[in-house]
């Protein structure tokens, strides 16, 4: 549910700091950007793809964005509310909302980063290809996997080698005596 920011009464403030502090305290990282001077269009379609990325997305004032992260690992974001800023929290992959901001700016030259939060470190802006860079789930099971796979085809090689020598040796031997 949307609330208007605009005229807020104390009940709505409540309501979105406890909003956005729910998501805070089951998200992965975070990424604040500014907006200004975006467009509705450029906004509304920024949102659809945040939905479709499992990354919640929010214009909050600075003032309630820093009371609903205050107890949660990204309090080390405080610094980074200034101006017109959004936030967008990775709810599934901790790549997501760097991924979602660092593609939809290459279109759109006012969404600029300012900050990062991964586990509770703050990072710069140029950090947002570093973080947008890490793997999926499904990529980190199969990179994991590949690594686990490593020694045991390695394994199976070498035991595999050994009835092969035999086999040479014996092979040869035989070769030995028929030229004898």
């Amino acid at each position: 549910m949307e609330v208007n920011d605009v005229a807020l009464g104390l009940e709505g403030k409540k309501q979105i700091v406890k909003e956005v502090a729910d998501v805070a305290s089951g998200a992965l990282s975070a990424v604040i950007a500014e907006y200004r001077g975006m467009s509705v269009e450029q906004l509304t379609d920024l949102r659809v793809k945040a939905r479709n990325g499992g990354v919640y997305l929010r214009v909050v004032r600075n003032t309630l964005a820093k009371r609903a992260v205050e107890n949660t690992e990204f309090a080390c974001l405080n610094d980074a509310f200034v101006g017109q800023v959004i936030c967008a929290f990775s709810l599934e992959e901790p790549g997501a909302a760097a991924r979602l901001v660092r593609d939809f700016a290459k279109d759109c030259q006012q969404l600029v980063t300012t900050a990062i939060a991964v586990g509770g470190t703050l990072h710069s802006a140029e950090q947002l290809d570093s973080v947008a860079k890490l793997p999926t789930k499904d990529e980190a099971i199969s990179q994991l996997m590949s690594v686990m796979n490593g020694p045991v085809t390695k394994l199976a090689r070498t035991l595999n080698e050994f009835p092969s020598r035999i086999t040479r040796v014996i092979d040869a031997v035989r070769a030995q005596k028929e030229a004898a």
